[in-house]
């Protein structure tokens, strides 16, 4: 059956349910209620159990993240780096860390534990840093092993002849067990020092000499305990030489024959600490440049033991 409501249309008769003519309105309200929270309930479970994808941060975010990183990388080293391994890890009085291999540290976890404890009896000390910065720091000496490395136009093989002969500085300096004991070991120099420090080295030796006292330090070697003395006994015999060891009331040094000579400062009448001195003469005028360069070739050659 079908009427006509009050503005003339047509209405379909009202069908019979069980829900509509059994039910009393109240309780059927509260049903309907009930059913429509069980609905939205189920939906909710059913997205609480899909698994959920990581939120991951933005191409622009992380970039930003690594250049913030490597500029704290590149201040801290500054700080704590630069004075030994040069502003941009090309060397120093430390060596160069500018290169694709570290001979030290070929991974993370050995430059991590080199840069925290430092080198026993070298000139590398413990870094005075939080674990967190160290990182950052090894982050950076990595990166400098995209920069280009260091060359020069001498020939090593010249340069080899000019060790031996012209320049003599076998007399002073050892390479693999051959050689003097006067001066510093040269085996491994090309790794130890740039080569912008081995040319200073020839033509002005006191260059990097230390110029202040320092006491001496077992646990630190050549060049920052160097130290060349002069001194007189009390029965007036003159020495000369580089320091080896002192204490309070004793010092010892190494002459230029590679003898060694200990004596009490008290049987001493004169004793003379030539800082910022270096008893190697300067090649500036000894050697012509293309010979200069044949030598420093070399040294830079010597970079692993036999």
């Amino acid at each position: 059956m079908s009427g006509l409501n009050a503005d003339g249309f047509s209405l379909a008769a009202r069908q019979p349910s069980v829900f509509t003519d059994l039910m009393p309105p109240r309780p059927r309200y509260a049903l309907c209620v009930f059913i429509s929270a069980f609905v939205v309930a189920s939906s909710v479970a059913d997205d609480s159990q899909k698994p959920q994808e990581p939120v991951k941060p933005s191409a622009t975010a992380s970039a930003g993240q690594n250049s913030t990183d490597s500029e704290k990388g590149r201040r801290l080293f500054e700080t704590h780096c630069a004075l030994c391994h040069g502003p941009h890890g090309e060397g120093g009085k430390g060596p160069t860390l500018a290169q694709p291999t570290l001979p030290r540290a070929s991974d993370d976890e050995s430059l991590l534990r080199i840069i925290s404890l430092g080198i026993p009896n070298t000139e590398m000390p413990q870094a005075k840093m939080e674990r967190s910065d160290i990182e950052l720091v090894a982050k950076y000496v990595r990166s400098l092993g995209s920069l280009p490395r260091e060359t020069t136009s001498g020939d090593a093989a010249r340069g080899a002849q000019i060790y031996a002969s012209k320049g003599g500085c076998a007399q002073c300096h050892m390479i693999h067990g051959e050689g003097g004991v006067f001066g510093p070991d040269l085996s491994e120099v090309g790794r130890r020092r740039s080569l912008s420090y081995l040319w200073r080295a020839m033509v002005d030796p006191n260059a990097d000499v230390p110029q202040s006292y320092s006491a001496w330090r077992q646990d630190v070697s050549l060049p920052e305990n160097f130290l060349y003395v002069r001194l007189t006994t009390r029965g007036g015999q003159e020495f000369a030489g580089v320091r080896v060891n002192e204490d309070t009331f004793s010092i010892q040094i190494r002459d230029a024959t590679g003898a060694v000579h200990s004596f009490l400062k008290s049987e001493l009448a004169e004793l003379h600490k030539d800082f910022g001195k270096s008893p190697m003469p300067s090649y500036a005028t000894t050697l012509s440049i293309d010979e200069l360069n044949d030598l420093l070739a070399y040294l830079a050659s010597l970079r692993t033991e036999k």
